[in-house]
């Protein structure tokens, strides 16, 4: 099997990563990127759209056909916001999306990037972390072949891409460190698009995956 994968998000630093490590990997034939301004990559691999409002996708949904995989790697920080217009962004969007995508192509493979400390249980007093609850678990519900929420922690980013938030090129150098000291909160961007391109070929045995289980998932079989 091959993946054709659809992205979302190829102008942050996940979604540009993920991209990154598709257009490389000899088991992904092609990719869908849908952004809302041009991601600046070309490859023969790559199809873009420039659509602006990911609420209404009635004009580009017939595009979607024929894809096995989706890698949604938008979203937004929730310093600043108001739970109702985090709300709006990260599960109304999300959801909206991934519906569309649940009825064109039920055998697909859905990824979603959510975050170390994410709440299941929908409860806690942190907003971000019920907001994301609430977007995983509703995501696990529709009716894709599978559906895996992604929670990484510190992201140690791929050298020489451009969408590198300068906070992470602060704190790069001393991966070696975050790791040993902290293992279970750590992963590379290239483990977490290794990952996402192995569940979708080999699958995996938990639904949601936090650092630990993206390492195990990206190195399956050696990266075959």
């Amino acid at each position: 099997m091959k993946v054709k994968a659809i992205i979302t998000g190829a102008t942050g630093m996940v979604g540009e990563g993920v991209l990154h490590e598709c257009l490389k990997h000899p088991d992904v034939e092609s990719v869908l990127v849908i952004n809302r301004k041009p991601c600046g990559s070309q490859h023969n691999k790559l199809k873009e759209i420039i659509h602006k409002d990911f609420f209404d996708l009635s004009q580009i949904e017939d595009q979607f056909a024929g894809y096995n995989a989706c890698f949604f790697c938008a979203g937004v920080s929730s310093v600043g916001k108001k739970e109702d217009e985090y709300k709006r962004i990260t599960y109304d969007l999300t959801i909206q999306f991934a519906g569309v995508l649940a009825k064109q192509n039920p055998g697909m493979t859905f990824c979603y990037v959510s975050g170390s400390g994410t709440d299941s249980t929908e409860r806690r007093r942190v907003m971000w972390a019920r907001v994301k609850g609430k977007t995983e678990n509703d995501l696990l519900k529709l009716p894709f072949k599978s559906a895996y929420m992604f929670r990484p922690g510190y992201i140690q980013p791929t050298k020489g891409l451009k969408n590198t938030y300068k906070i992470y090129k602060v704190f790069a150098p001393f991966y070696p460190v975050w790791e040993f000291l902290f293992l279970k909160y750590v992963v590379t961007l290239e483990e977490i698009g290794f990952a996402m391109i192995n569940v979708v070929l080999k699958g995996y045995d938990r639904k949601i995956l936090e650092c630990v289980d993206i390492k195990k998932a990206a190195n399956q079989n050696a990266r075959e």
